[in-house]
C-alpha cells in the first residue's frame, strides 16, 4: 500500500480515540421512574479534568426540564438533600443549587446553606469505577453528619 495512503487510513482509524466523548447519567427515583432527578455528566475528552453537568428534574407526565449546572471537576460528586415540599438541594463542592419537581420550572444557585436547613441527604450521584452512579445514604444519616467534609 502506497505511503501516502497510510496515514489518512490510520489517522481516520484512530479519530475514535482521539474524539472519545462521555456522556453518562444516572437517576434518583422517588418511587418510580416518572418523578425522579437524573444527573448528567459530558466530559469531551478522556483527557479533561472537568465536565459539563446538568439536572434533569422530572414528574411525569406534568413536568421535566433540564437545567444546566456548569463545569464542574470530572471527578465532582452531587449530593442531594431534601428539604421538602419536592425541593431538592444539590451540593456539588462548594456550590449550591435548588431543584423542584413540582412544576419542573424552578432553579436556582444558592448563595450559601438555606435557613431553613438543607434536609436529610438523599445520596449522592459520584464515579465508581468509571461510571456515573447514584449512591444512597445510609439509614438514618442526617444532614449535619453529611455535610462534614469528606475526602475528594
Amino acid at each position: 500500500m502506497p505511503r501516502n495512503t497510510l496515514l489518512p487510513l490510520l489517522l481516520l482509524l484512530m479519530l475514535p480515540i482521539l474524539a472519545a466523548c462521555s456522556d453518562q447519567r444516572a437517576a434518583l427515583e422517588f418511587g418510580s421512574p416518572q418523578h425522579s432527578l437524573t444527573l448528567i455528566r459530558v466530559q469531551n475528552f478522556f483527557w479533561d479534568k472537568t465536565a459539563r453537568y446538568s439536572i434533569v428534574a422530572a414528574r411525569m407526565p406534568e413536568c421535566q426540564r433540564r437545567h444546566e449546572l456548569g463545569s464542574a471537576g470530572s471527578e465532582s460528586k452531587v449530593e442531594v438533600y431534601a428539604p421538602g415540599n419536592d425541593a431538592w438541594i444539590l451540593k456539588q463542592g462548594k456550590r449550591l443549587f435548588v431543584v423542584e419537581t413540582r412544576t419542573c420550572e424552578g432553579f436556582a444557585k444558592l448563595e450559601g446553606d438555606p435557613e431553613g436547613g438543607m434536609g436529610p441527604l438523599q445520596g449522592s450521584f459520584q464515579m465508581r469505577n468509571g461510571t456515573l452512579t447514584f449512591v444512597a445514604a445510609a439509614q438514618g444519616e442526617t444532614a449535619n453528619q453529611a455535610a462534614a467534609p469528606a475526602a475528594q
